[in-house]
């Protein structure tokens, strides 16, 4: 470890921290906990060492090594993690195109105006790039202002439903194992343009619950609220206009942290008075159905709100199209709901999940109550005994909203209106959208993959040889399959063994085998053997079996394939 550099040292803290969160995760038992613990604080130690002491003068003569890691909250991922990621992806765009939607794809960065002003106090989590050619550039936040761009320039009259899939770059603390990243992948679906009053928003809702339930991520709720029901209830409460959307984001913190932490940042970060938070208190507290808007219909100072009228008139119409969508058991009227962004009009809504909370997260908590665990967030404040940054125990950290979105009727006028000379009209455009989180929702359905025994690879078949290893007719047989849409490999040896191919096509858990030998070619036959998994002790194995396969005729080999089961069941993914 003498050796060692500060940056080598700093690469083994990262992969120990993993480790030990990975650990907590598990519920390992506790030897191996502190093990991980015990070898995590060696490491600091040692890099604490190396720092104090302005590193190795003998190290500092060698060549530095190259540090492979990737950026911090970005990751690589495998070929059976992307098989799995691919599947969702693949549900997601089914959904979105059998909703009527059609693709769009913008460029992952923009002009730095395009981006500027629209994401209120998350406009410091944007990811800055240096001066290109005397443009001032950064990477895309999300979908939503690159299309109200994209839909700015072609004139602000488009009516249509619209979706994008692709990475978007926040400079956010990443939590790794939750889907939390830097870098991640986002599918939105947008319906843009003016139609009768909430029937696209009922319409996105639907396709999210859809979508949700195609990719069995668990029991999930739609949280949905108004932005101007939201207002409403903070000009009635006594907040300055000022102060609107800044108490609007500590209000949307409610999913994280618990009422007293959020009244503390309204009144002593941002200067709110106890009275008007406690009032707010008052309405946020509430959650429910269609119910919950006859309880705001009965309060009069509230229906004498022009803002909070409106948006009561408009969730009384949603209720009834949901109902008839057949969801309305999915979603939560949900008065804490407040989306922190500032392009939001209308409805909000975030879908969540049982590992969206913290663990023990209770939103509701009070000063008698126990404070549940929340994020410790690294800074430069927070260190430990050796200088090096506290890692994020990962397991006391929720997955956070899945899914999220919200009508944004005044976004394009904003662009058109910036883009018009002086004195020129500039036309808007009414959209309604929703954000799908991909890595998130990998974070949760990954785990389950393999419990429910899905495959890792898309192969179906295995072509393979006995006896003199039959190279061109192995090969001319795997692009008759190919052209048939059968995906197919071979082992890339002239004389392969039979068994060192069929350890090949297990490791790709292929369900066909098919054996070439010279004689049965003669007679026009082929020999199938196939092969299956099962879960032995919770893990999968594959079946043993005396069978010796079965003869199908050459000319028939394509048919009798896509007559099975097993094809004809190809894509749900599963192996087991």
């Amino acid at each position: 470890m003498a050796t060692e550099t500060a940056d080598s040292l700093t690469a083994n803290i990262e992969q120990a921290t993993i480790a030990l969160n990975d650990l907590r995760l598990q519920n390992a038992d506790a030897s191996s906990i502190d093990a991980a613990k015990k070898r995590l604080s060696e490491l600091k130690k040692s890099k604490a060492v190396i720092v104090s002491a302005g590193g190795s003068k003998d190290a500092a003569k060698k060549k530095e090594r190259l540090l492979l890691k990737t950026a911090k909250g970005t990751r690589d991922y495998g070929p059976a993690e992307m098989f799995c990621r691919e599947h969702v992806e693949r549900i997601v765009k089914d959904v979105f195109t059998s909703y009527g939607g059609s693709a769009l794809d913008t460029p992952v960065f923009e002009r730095k105006d395009v981006l500027a002003g629209k994401y209120g106090e998350d406009q410091k989590l944007i990811f800055d790039l240096m001066d290109q050619g005397g443009e001032q550039l950064a990477l895309r936040y999300d979908h939503t202002v690159p299309l109200a761009r994209y839909l700015a320039m072609a004139g602000a009259t488009t009516q249509a439903k619209i979706w994008q899939v692709g990475k978007v770059y926040r400079r956010d603390n990443p939590v790794m194992s939750k889907g939390r990243m830097r870098e991640f992948s986002q599918a939105d679906l947008d319906i843009t343009g003016a139609w009768d009053p909430m029937i696209p928003d009922a319409e996105i809702i639907s396709l999210l619950c859809t979508i949700l339930t195609r990719l069995e991520v668990g029991e999930f709720t739609i949280k949905l609220n108004h932005r101007k029901i939201l207002d409403g209830i903070f000009e009635v409460c006594g907040v300055p206009q000022d102060k609107i959307r800044m108490i609007s984001s500590a209000v949307d913190k409610l999913d994280k942290l618990p009422w007293l932490e959020v009244k503390k940042e309204m009144t002593e970060e941002k200067g709110l008075s106890s009275d008007i938070a406690d009032k707010i208190g008052e309405y946020v507290k509430h959650k429910g159905g269609p119910s919950l808007l006859d309880l705001l219909k009965a309060d009069a100072a509230l229906m004498a709100n022009p803002s909070a009228k409106q948006g009561i008139s408009d969730m009384d119409i949603l209720f009834t199209l949901l109902r008839a969508y057949k969801v309305l058991d999915k979603i939560s009227f949900d008065m804490s709901l407040a989306r922190g962004l500032d392009y939001y009009t209308g409805i909000i809504y975030e879908a969540i999940v049982e590992a969206s909370a913290p663990p023990g997260f209770s939103a509701n908590a009070t000063e008698s109550a126990v404070p549940a665990p929340s994020k410790q967030k690294p800074s430069k404040k927070s260190k430990a005994d050796d200088g090096e940054e506290n890692e994020v125990d990962e397991s006391q950290v929720g997955v956070g909203s899945i899914a999220a979105g919200g009508r944004y009727d005044n976004l394009v006028g904003m662009f058109t209106a910036a883009a018009a000379a002086e004195g020129k009209k500039a036309p808007g455009l009414p959209c309604i959208g929703v954000s799908i989180g991909l890595d998130r929702i990998f974070a949760i359905v990954w785990p389950k993959w393999a419990e429910k025994g899905m495959r890792s690879k898309e192969t179906m078949v295995y072509v393979m040889a006995a006896g003199d290893g039959l190279l061109e007719e192995r090969i001319a047989l795997v692009q008759e399959l190919r052209e048939a849409d059968i995906k197919t490999d071979f082992l890339a040896k002239k004389k392969p063994k039979l068994t060192a191919q069929f350890v090949a096509g297990e490791k790709d858990e292929v369900p066909f085998a098919i054996i070439l030998g010279g004689d049965e070619l003669k007679e026009g036959l082929v020999t199938v053997k196939e092969q299956k998994w099962e879960f032995v002790d919770g893990k999968k194995t594959k079946v043993q079996s005396s069978d010796q396969g079965l003869k199908v005729r050459r000319d028939d080999l394509i048919n009798w394939i896509k007559q099975t089961p097993t094809y004809q069941g190809w894509s749900s993914g599963r192996l087991i």
